[in-house]
């Protein structure tokens, strides 16, 4: 699949309106491959539904690493300059790669464990990377079966890998508050989960005394 053509430009004032449309497009693209994945295993699961996920994934993937390239630049002139940081395109890019992190991740075990027999639907035209093959059988002079299963694996890995290093790119602008935000959502979790119990065991005991209070006495 080519590279997606995206809009370059000089000025300011049009740079930031571009990226506040690739930020749209990035939310839209995350929220569309996530509905995507639902349908995997279920009726509607097929060889089209397969082939709109790969390409949505691989869009998604270009789509952020083309923001990310606008807007790192400004960011680490802006450091070099002694310029304090504070991009709010930064933070939302930041966090929409995550959760596209998380659904390619998904996506890898969704695909691994429900294979698609995509033979068929490449019969008839290229498939995502046969180029390899190609050269594979002019030089061996044998037919070569390709493995569109094992291409797809091998694909999505690649792109959690591209998205991985965005974000680690990334993790170094991040306002100190998100980040911390970010490496204690765990925490906050397992904090969470104790204060219920505790709160639990505390209303617990509470009830129990509030049944003793009203509990009928043995001499009426």
């Amino acid at each position: 699949m080519s590279s997606r053509n995206f809009p370059t430009t000089k000025q300011n004032g049009s740079e930031k309106i571009t990226i506040n449309t690739l930020i749209i497009d990035i939310n839209s693209q995350v929220a569309l491959f996530r509905d995507l994945l639902i349908h995997i295993g279920q009726p509607r699961d097929c060889p089209e539904l397969r082939e709109k996920i790969r390409k949505l994934r691989r869009t998604c993937v270009e789509t952020c690493k083309h923001t990310s390239q606008l807007i790192l630049p400004n960011l680490r002139s802006s450091v070099a300059e002694g310029f304090p940081v504070d991009n709010p395109n930064l933070v939302l890019l930041f966090f929409m790669s995550q959760l596209f992190l998380r659904e390619l991740t998904k996506c890898h075990r969704l695909v691994q464990i429900i294979p698609m027999d995509m033979s068929g639907y490449y019969d008839n035209r290229a498939g995502p990377s046969n180029l390899g093959n190609v050269i594979s059988q002019i030089l061996l002079c044998k037919q070569i079966t390709p493995d569109f299963h094992q291409e797809e694996l091998c694909s999505i890995i690649n792109d959690s890998h591209e998205i991985s290093k965005i974000l680690k790119e990334m993790q170094e602008y991040m306002p100190k508050q998100e980040n911390n935000l970010e490496r204690s959502t765990a925490l906050g979790e397992e904090l969470t989960h104790q204060w219920t119990n505790k709160n639990r065991r505390n209303s617990l005991y509470k009830n129990m005394g509030l049944l003793c209070c009203i509990r009928r006495p043995n001499y009426l």
